[in-house]
């Protein structure tokens, strides 16, 4: 059967969690100014409200059920605050701070979070600039579907502190993105600690990866965007994939 608002409540059930009256509430203001938002700027091509909670706000939470979200958590490129506002509505104490280049975003987010009554450091600016006055200063570092996981590693993981998380969030695809992604993953400090997979109600398929700094990352990392997109840390798999990555 399609998926339902009530379904969202029901899932978080099954998974020990309770929503409290205001967490529902928030749930259903960020569902209304999604909507309300989105007729004045692109903020997200799912506009009704079942595969809003199902495919926004659900996919969001999925990885708490596998990893204790707690401490500060970086989320790059948030867009419409994927997932990081959810996570806060769910769990009020993490400490959240977003990077989003798009300042007509930012706008949103600043007008969400005052909407929802959190607390969210919104910051305007590129994530590799922000990793200038930020480096290492993050337990969880988050970021979903925004770039290929060789680009997002180098704009993420020197967020990340020594023994923090990478958070990346893709779809089916993610194990090949991985296998992409694995020499600048071990480059930039991290192993994988984790991954798994979960499947919505149309199929779809989410698979999670959670990365484990377990090394500081080397100075000259990040390089500028140019530099990342032109020249991605392929190692040994450069050759058949470069076009790929310059393509989009």
């Amino acid at each position: 059967m399609p998926f339902q608002v009530q379904d969202f409540e029901k899932i978080l059930n099954e998974r020990g969690v309770v929503l409290s009256e205001l967490q529902k509430e928030q749930f259903a203001t960020y569902a209304s100014m999604l909507v309300e938002w989105n007729s004045r700027m692109n903020l997200t091509a799912i506009l009704d409200i079942n595969g809003i909670y199902e495919k926004h706000f659900l996919d969001s939470i999925l990885p708490s059920f596998q990893w204790n979200m707690k401490g500060t958590l970086c989320d790059v490129g948030a867009g419409a605050g994927f997932p990081s506002i959810p996570l806060k509505i769910l769990y009020p104490d993490l400490e959240v701070t977003i990077v989003e280049p798009l300042g007509k975003r930012i706008t949103f987010l600043n007008a969400l979070c005052e909407a929802l009554h959190i607390k969210v450091n919104c910051v305007n600016e590129r994530a590799e600039d922000f990793a200038k006055t930020h480096r290492e200063a993050f337990d969880i570092v988050s970021a979903r579907a925004v770039a290929p996981l060789i680009i997002l590693s180098e704009l993420c993981i020197p967020l990340v502190k020594h023994g923090g998380i990478f958070l990346s969030m893709k779809a089916a695809n993610g194990d090949e993105e991985l296998q992409e992604a694995k020499y600048a993953i071990h480059t930039l400090g991290c192993t994988l600690k984790d991954s798994y997979q979960e499947v919505l109600s149309d199929g779809a398929i989410r698979k999670n990866y959670i990365f484990e700094k377990n090394k500081h990352t080397p100075k000259q990392y990040p390089r500028i965007f140019a530099k990342i997109k032109k020249n991605p840390l392929w190692g040994g798999n450069k050759d058949d994939k470069r076009s790929k990555i310059n393509s989009n």
